[in-house]
């Protein structure tokens, strides 16, 4: 072999062993994750439903790791500051996301510009579900759904109904329903669960879709009236309150809680991670906890999470489009 030719076949050879270093240095890497503390960003305040099921898991999947976990929440622009942090974070399974659905599926039809893509998270697993329930003060003269729909229909615009924000699931529920009943309330939004639900019981507002947790306290206590639930059947922990699907077909509406990692996570971490969540929240301690609060622990795989995400957001695209909602 010449002096040229054996320059060229050590080129060659180098060129086609760098693809093959790199794949297995990631690949070492994925085996060896994780070998640090993982990091997990909450796109809401402390104490609420976005923030208590990944802490609910936490402790577990710390022990599953062994590896700590530290939950940082970082409120604001309905989820879009968290979200664009994890957006660009590295893509090596240190940095998640625990959320509700504006950022991931309601945001991108409410907004003109975002700066991240949320169809570019990678789906690790939903956490739970959580219906909410249409609750009603005490002075409003009705009893039933059908009985509210009517009262809104001969008193237009009359009733008013709260919402943690424009875009939030409350809010948008509410829009499906008047929608599908074509009655007319008018919108009050707050910052925040408590706030809203605070007036509510005080009578400042007449009517909320709100966490069906809450509903069931209000309800024991005699401080609301519960008429509905919009999970897609009765509930166990309020039998006797219909799905308001029995009454206006149409009206499913779910608050999830979903994991994702920035985009380009290695599908080995994020498969990990979707088996050892869905492990911890099929063990009936997980689901004691989370029916404590009127939830229902999922753990789906990141092919059904992507499916759940995608039809959810064409659902909420096309209440917005309808009902001309905007966060203004």
């Amino acid at each position: 072999m010449t002096h040229a030719n054996r320059r060229e076949f050590l080129s060659t050879s180098i060129a086609l062993a760098l693809p093959l270093s790199a794949t297995h240095a990631q690949a070492q890497s994925n085996a060896a994750w994780p070998q640090k503390t993982i990091k997990i960003i909450v796109p809401n305040p402390a104490g609420g439903s976005a923030d208590l099921f990944p802490r609910l898991i936490s402790e577990a999947l710390m022990a599953k790791l062994g590896q700590s976990i530290v939950i940082e929440n970082k409120p604001g622009a309905a989820g879009n500051i968290a979200a664009e942090f994890v957006f660009n974070a590295e893509p090596d399974g240190y940095t998640l996301m625990a959320a509700p659905p504006p950022p991931l599926s309601i945001n991108v039809s409410l907004y003109p510009k975002l700066n991240y893509e949320p169809s570019k998270f990678v789906p690790i697993t939903i956490l739970s579900l959580v219906p909410n329930a249409l609750m009603v003060h005490p002075s409003v003269p009705v009893s039933t759904v059908q009985e509210l729909i009517a009262y809104a229909k001969a008193n237009p615009d009359k009733l008013s109904y709260a919402s943690q924000g424009n875009g939030s699931t409350a809010h948008l529920t509410a829009e499906l329903f008047k929608q599908k009943t074509g009655v007319k309330m008018v919108h009050v939004p707050y910052k925040g669960d408590a706030p809203a639900v605070a007036d509510l019981l005080a009578g400042h507002v007449n009517v909320m879709f709100g966490n069906v947790a809450q509903a069931s306290a209000h309800l024991r206590s005699g401080k609301l009236k519960v008429l509905a639930v919009t999970s897609a059947k009765r509930i166990t922990s309020m039998p006797n309150i219909p799905a308001m699907q029995e009454i206006v077909p149409g009206v499913v509406a779910v608050a999830w809680f979903a994991m994702v990692a920035p985009p380009k996570t290695p599908a080995a971490i994020v498969n990990r991670l979707s088996a050892l969540i869905g492990e911890i929240l099929r063990t009936p301690e997980m689901a004691r906890r989370f029916a404590e609060v009127g939830a229902e622990p999922v753990g789906n795989t990141p092919e059904e999470m992507a499916q759940w995400m995608k039809e959810d957001t064409e659902r909420w695209r096309q209440v917005i489009k309808t009902g001309g909602v905007t966060i203004d």
